[in-house]
């Protein structure tokens, strides 16, 4: 895969995505990921045929319905970096959904296959979303845990992070490329990326150990970058705090990962040493 970042196109309206990302465009096979912009009235209508679909209200307020529910008013936050939980909806295979935007709003829309296990359209509130701090000094970053395998759902695990100016996250590197359980699982992920202030960027590697994949990606605001295989830590240069809205899906539902050996010895390394 030679190209890994997705750029949004600016200049389409709120029923296009600005950002697309299928598993026919990324060359894999579960995850789904698209990003759009609403205005205040505008509305966006899918079916969800047989996938799964985890709908994260990123910024604004909408009203969301599905074939048997409807809630209104859902979404509290104006900007990401309120850093406060987000609201989300999660829909099954085989239903539909309408999104209507209250406010200017910044919709994800996460989707991977639906195994007809027969979970329920649900909305998902701040109160439902575990609040994680990892990390310490250098690679401590403030986790938002939305859709995680203790919560119901056939292929989908949705996460976001803050990474403050200066910090690493994702870090150390570690992958989850291999079908290999207990020890590792597969999935494939994307990263979505916003950056305060906005004209600042975000650093990722994506590599392989046989070097095979071996990528340092500059990421500036509105971008995704696919992670199809391999390490992929993440930095925020200094004066710039990081964004970013993971989206995880393989063949088993589980986050079962492999740090890489070079730089694990670094979780039992003090991290908030200075140097003299």
């Amino acid at each position: 895969m030679s190209n890994l970042i997705v750029r949004p196109d600016r200049g389409v309206p709120g029923e296009r995505p600005l950002l697309s990302v299928t598993p026919e465009s990324a060359g894999w096979s579960y995850v789904g990921f698209d990003v759009h912009r609403l205005k205040p009235g505008e509305k966006l209508a899918r079916s969800t045929e047989d996938r799964e679909y985890c709908l994260v209200i990123l910024e604004g307020k909408v009203n969301v319905s599905t074939a048997e529910s409807q809630w209104e008013a859902v979404g509290e936050r104006m900007s990401v970096f309120e850093r406060i939980p987000p609201h989300a909806v999660y829909v099954p295979g085989g239903d539909r959904y309408e999104v209507e935007a209250l406010t200017e709003t910044e919709l994800a829309i996460c989707h991977a296959p639906d195994r007809n296990s027969g979970h329920p359209a649900r909305r998902i509130g701040p109160e439902d979303i575990g609040v994680e701090v990892r990390g310490e000094g250098a690679t401590k970053r403030y986790i938002h845990h939305i859709l995680p395998e203790q919560q119901p759902a056939d292929s989908l695990l949705v996460v976001e992070v803050f990474t403050p100016p200066g910090n690493w996250s994702s870090y150390p590197p570690h992958k989850h490329d291999q079908d290999a359980l207990p020890g590792e699982a597969l999935l494939e992920e994307t990263y979505y990326y916003r950056v305060d202030p906005p004209q600042g960027f975000a650093v990722q590697r994506v590599y392989t150990d046989d070097g095979s994949l071996n990528a340092t990606l500059a990421v500036k605001n509105g971008e995704t970058v696919l992670v199809p295989k391999g390490y992929h830590p993440v930095s925020a240069p200094p004066g710039y705090q990081v964004y970013y809205l993971n989206v995880m899906a393989g063949p088993v539902r589980t986050w079962k990962i492999h740090n890489d050996p070079d730089h694990a010895w670094t979780l039992e390394a003090p991290h908030t040493r200075e140097e003299t």
